[in-house]
């Protein structure tokens, strides 16, 4: 079984975009692999306990058959093709393997071995080669059209590819910007998380740089292309995501290279089993007999089990509690990770910001609940991240806010309004004054974003607001660092001081702050360059590039992107934190059952086949041992399934 590695915002009665009807059809193109393997599972359950139970053999023998077709006609074809091409593979082997068990009677050996073939490669290709489809999803970020403004005043909606290096493109309020550029005219607030991971919007004025895909706030802006669609940050990320997924196909190769010589041996040995004792004068019945039973001992089916029980027990396990391991492939290499990269906002923190102070200024004559009303009052009309934060905050105070009459937003500067006769302001300090209380710089020197709070035109006091630390954040950290020997790198776009305060709650020392996606990426490289399996853990478009060119990556999922979702080789769908140190010490321990079932396999494989070639091995004895080995590596495997695996893991991870 071959295949390519490759991971939601709701929308308000919006026509689907592209991108979510591409990402349906590559699902529905995997699904008739799963309905196959469903199928040949169900045939041979169906068939099983007649057969075990005593049954006459037209009641199970045509189940069986079912089984094999519907389990074994893809692979089979697959293989005939390859066979056409001059080259084997273990499918076609596999099914030679199952028709050879049942040419001699063992029907339920060589059905069983079907089932596993055909269940595994639907896995495979229910968890992979979605990278294109949700790369394309990235580009629904950027608007098809641009207002673009001529010489002479005059609009034109154009599309993205036609602007050029040069044009002057408005944004108006609301929308998102067309292309890469900087501000020649307006202020606003820009919601750039998609690139920069930022959780609150950056104020934008002449002279700053915007980025095609983030969401424009209150305020209109001229904007100089700087760059052409193709060469855009969104257009960037694409190539990178595309570019870090195909650096994983040297293993594929290597798969290929070892299943073509397993199956060129295998075949050459059990041609020589029959040919040579023919050859010396043995009856064709009996040469025929040994080798049948040659290929039937040396049928890797054990090996199968050894390795796919206990990953799939393992991904079913942690799937009951939150965590989709995208197939058994990630789940091995989960487990491998020496070194943690973490991103910021989203992954160590909530995502949303929330009031963390509420400080008075002396002489203002209000106390702290006084305060925040009077501010969530007036910023109560307002729809930035920030006002929603300071409402919030108040309500959770008190049941009720007072009304707020000839409310004003300045793009960039903050809010105004009248609150029981007064005149309230509400915006960044030094935008509202030039001599911003010392404070201010207090707050935003621990991490804080700072808002002062001027009512009837004098300082009344200041809000500090910042993205809170999810409680686990810091166990997580360590945990991290006990599994891995490292400690973890923290990766973010946002600002050094809010990144550097969050480092110091959460245990981590090393903090690479102010990064584009591409810094990420290079972050991410020169750790694996020094030789180290880097696990990645984000949640955005902006870590979808590290996500794709780590040793592993992980994504929160009920914030995460996308593309984030997409390109992670997993997910942790209840945001919990600590299931991603419970989930690495999950994966070392189906790695250590792998290793034992390989071990328990390959003694039974070599000793029924030393005994088929040195000696009379009977076939029944022959069956009995195969199927002895298939069966206890893969009870072995199955312990995984069990809740206190979970638990184990999950007391390993925590130290």
């Amino acid at each position: 079984m071959t295949s390519t590695l490759t991971p939601q915002p709701v929308e308000r009665t919006k026509p689907e975009r592209p991108g979510a009807v591409a990402r349906r059809r590559t699902r529905v193109l995997a699904l008739p692999e799963a309905r196959w393997a469903a199928a040949a599972t169900a045939f041979f359950l169906l068939a099983l306990p007649l057969q075990l139970t005593g049954a006459p053999a037209w009641t199970w023998g045509p189940l069986y058959a079912l089984s094999y077709v519907t389990g074994g006609w893809e692979p089979g074809w697959e293989g005939l093709k390859a066979l056409k091409e001059r080259t084997l593979d273990v499918d076609l082997l596999m099914v030679v393997a199952a028709l050879g068990a049942a040419s001699i009677g063992q029907v339920m050996d060589g059905a069983l071995l079907i089932v596993i073939f055909a269940t595994s490669g639907a896995l495979e290709a229910l968890a992979t080669a979605r990278t294109a489809d949700s790369v394309r999803g990235l580009l629904d970020l950027a608007p098809a059209t641009a207002t673009r403004l001529s010489p002479d005043g005059g609009e034109q909606a154009v599309s993205v590819e036609e602007l050029e290096v040069g044009d002057t493109v408005l944004v108006r309020p609301g929308e998102r910007v067309g292309a890469d550029g900087r501000v020649l005219d307006g202020a606003s607030e820009v919601d750039q998380a998609t690139i920069t991971g930022e959780p609150l919007p950056v104020p934008k004025e002449r002279g700053d740089e915007v980025f095609a895909g983030t969401l424009n706030g209150t305020g209109a802006l001229r904007i100089r292309v700087e760059r052409d669609a193709s060469d855009s940050v969104i257009a960037r990320i694409v190539r990178m995501v595309q570019e870090a997924s195909e650096t994983k196909a040297p293993t594929q190769l290597f798969i290929e290279k070892v299943e073509q010589r397993y199956s060129l041996g295998m075949v050459a040995a059990t041609l020589a089993v029959f040919l040579v004792p023919i050859a010396f004068g043995e009856q064709l019945t009996d040469a025929l007999l040994r080798a049948m039973t040659f290929m039937i001992v040396a049928s890797p089916c054990a090996v199968v089990l050894a390795t796919m029980p206990p990953l799939l027990s393992a991904i079913a396990n942690a799937g009951r509690h939150g965590v989709l391991v995208k197939s058994a492939v990630v789940m091995e290499r989960i487990g491998q990770v020496d070194a943690v990269a973490l991103d910021k906002t989203g992954t160590l923190t909530e995502g949303s910001p929330r009031v963390t102070d509420v400080r008075p200024l002396p002489g203002s004559g209000l106390d702290e609940e006084e305060l925040l009303t009077l501010a969530a009052a007036a910023e109560r009309p307002s729809e930035h991240p920030l006002a929603r934060a300071v409402v919030d905050a108040a309500r959770e105070r008190g049941p009720g806010l007072p009304g707020a009459e000839d409310f004003t937003s300045a793009p960039g500067v903050g809010v105004t309004a009248v609150v029981g006769g007064r005149t309230v302001a509400v915006g960044a300090p030094a935008r509202l004054l030039e001599d911003t209380p010392g404070a201010a710089a207090e707050l935003e020197e621990s991490g804080r974003t700072a808002v002062l709070v001027v009512v009837d035109g004098t300082p009344a006091g200041l809000l500090g607001i910042a993205d809170r630390l999810r409680p686990d954040a810091a166990a997580t950290v360590a945990a991290l660092a006990s599994l891995t020997g490292t400690a973890p790198v923290l990766l973010t776009g946002d600002n050094p001081r809010a990144a550097a305060h969050l480092a110091v709650e959460a245990g981590i020392d090393d903090v690479r702050a102010g990064l584009l996606p591409q810094d990420k990426l290079a972050a991410v490289q020169e750790m694996e360059g020094a030789g180290r399996k880097v696990l990645v853990v984000g949640d955005g478009v902006n870590d979808a590039p590290a996500l794709a060119a780590a040793h592993t990556g992980i994504a929160m999922g009920r914030a995460g992107s996308d593309l984030a979702l997409e390109t992670a080789d997993a997910v942790i769908v209840r945001d919990e934190l600590a299931a991603v140190p419970a989930t690495v010490a999950l994966s070392r321990r189906a790695r250590r059952l792998v290793v034992q079932n390989l071990v328990i396999a390959g003694v039974f494989i070599a000793g029924l086949v030393i005994w088929d070639l040195a000696g009379n091995l009977p076939l029944p004895l022959g069956v009995a041992g195969h199927e002895g080995s298939t069966v206890l590596v893969g009870l072995n495997g199955l312990r995984l399934l069990r809740e206190g695996a979970w638990q184990r893991a999950a007391a390993e991870g925590n130290g």
